[in-house]
């Protein structure tokens, strides 16, 4: 079966953490899995991690782990039961902590003290997701009170969004980040992903802390507030490995009808930066409880591989769903569908722009060679892995087989469109390495003897990342 090149993040949950569901999720086609730090205690995270590790190896694939942080998300505390529901036109109330002994009124504590200084009346507030909708109609110094303008039943520990604000005096990672951080150091995360960020500087904490502990783990920036879509260029360039489009939080803080043509801008600009871009949130969400999705999430996930992304992520679906592997089998099949039919001719002309960056340049002659001499595959040998990223960003036909000799490297790579990986272990002879490259080719299967591949490397005594492509031709 031809290789698939849109690459599928899947979310780990109670639904999908056992080891032999994880094999599943695998061989159905995950290449990267989500730890969703938000829920879940440390303990129970690194066993997660063990667990992939395990049915990684159980598969003979490599597979990245990609740790999502919780970032400053304003939350419910513990709700009495767990859970309340709320009817259209009642009245309730919203405290900054835990409310001061019995009330009348539906009562819901919020996480965060300084709630009152950041609503207005007639502000709107969200809750579930969006699909509870208040409306503040008195702000005091502890509370502020609401009528429900969409009811529904909430649960502890969900998400609050207050789009008329900026909640600025709210930090881009707190402490609770800065303890995931060290987690993702000390368990070999692969990649993490930094949440509501606003701006550049957001990731910096982030990033300051991982040098700090002598770690190396690129970032993805989640685009979930308004700020972050105008601060997107910025974003993007200080993001090592790119960007989620997390259409949940941002369905909620931009009009809704707004979110179709931000993802596409959100991905263009991606691509445009050599940085790859995942779409999440909602994607087959009927898959929750149903073994088929519906006809527009299937449109949905097929528009995002349209739009240029390089991956698509599951997270209800997979987290506590009851067709995690189904579900991870749906995006396989309609990605495949979908990716004979991409503008791949045109995106080697516009989607990167590469000025005097000679590691694009060279690439781009690289990619445009596929063409012109009908060769099988792109080999990539890199370290860091951004040789493969900017070959990736430019959307070859043909497969991109990256070799590493670094583990990490190799695992990071699963996010990139059309990117395959193997591991190089022998790395000192760079020479050796790509007279080596067809015969690594024939092995991974992605060229036959015979054929002609092109192998792109950056000789590391020029100091200027990739700047040679080479034809090979495949031996007997």
């Amino acid at each position: 079966m031809e290789h698939r090149r849109t690459k599928i993040v899947a979310t780990v949950g109670p639904a999908s953490r056992d080891v032999e569901t994880l094999v599943e999720l695998i061989e159905a086609g995950a290449d990267v899995f989500r730890l969703n730090f938000s829920h879940g205690t440390p303990e129970l995270h690194a066993e997660n991690v063990e667990r992939i590790r395990a049915a990684a190896q159980r598969t003979g694939k490599w597979v990245g782990v990609l740790g999502d942080l919780p970032g400053p998300k304003i939350r419910l505390l513990e709700l009495e039961g767990g859970r309340t529901t709320v009817h259209l036109n009642s009245e309730v109330t919203l405290t900054a902590g835990p409310p001061d002994g019995y009330r009348e009124e539906i009562v819901l504590p919020i996480d965060w003290e300084d709630l009152t200084d950041a609503v207005k009346v007639g502000d709107p507030i969200f809750l579930a997701d969006g699909r509870i909708r208040l409306r503040a109609t008195s702000v005091g110094r502890k509370e502020v009170r609401t009528v429900v303008e969409a009811g529904g039943t909430v649960g502890s520990h969900q998400g609050v969004n207050l789009p008329a604000s900026h909640a600025g005096s709210m930090p881009s990672a707190g402490a609770s980040d800065m303890d995931w951080v060290e987690f993702a150091c000390s368990h070999s995360i692969d990649l993490l992903a930094v949440s509501f960020v606003r701006g550049a500087v957001d990731l910096e904490p982030v990033a300051k802390r991982i040098r700090q502990r002598g770690c190396d783990i690129p970032l993805i920036a989640k685009i979930e507030k308004p700020q972050a879509v105008t601060n997107a260029e910025e974003i993007i360039k200080a993001a090592g490995s790119g960007i989620m489009v997390a259409r949940g939080d941002l369905g909620i803080e931009l009009p809704i009808e707004t979110i179709p043509a931000t993802q596409k801008h959100l991905i263009e600009l991606a691509g445009r930066d050599q940085k790859p871009a995942i779409t999440a949130t909602q994607m087959l969400a009927t898959m929750v409880s149903s073994d088929r999705p519906t006809r527009a999430e299937v449109t949905d996930v097929a528009n995002a591989i349209y739009d240029g992304t390089d991956a698509v992520m599951l997270s209800e679906e997979t987290a506590i769903g009851d067709h995690p592997v189904e579900a991870v089998r749906v995006m396989d099949r309609v990605a495949r569908a979908t990716e004979p039919d991409l503008p791949y001719a045109e995106w080697l002309r516009n989607r990167v722009h590469s000025q005097d960056d000679v590691a694009a340049s060279v690439a781009q002659g690289a990619v445009g060679a596929t063409y012109r001499l009908g060769v099988a595959a792109l080999v990539v040998a890199t370290t860091s892995g951004r040789t493969a990223r900017v070959v990736s960003a430019l959307r070859p036909q043909v497969p991109i087989l990256a070799i590493s000799p670094r583990i990490e490297t190799v695992r990071r790579l699963n996010l990139l469109f059309g990117v395959r990986c193997a591991y190089h272990q022998d790395w000192s002879d760079l020479r050796e390495l790509l007279d080596d490259c067809a015969v690594i080719a024939r092995a991974e299967g992605v060229a036959a003897a015979g054929d002609l591949i092109i192998v792109t490397a950056g000789l590391p005594d020029q100091e200027m990342g990739t700047n040679l492509f080479e034809v090979h031709r495949v031996p007997e």
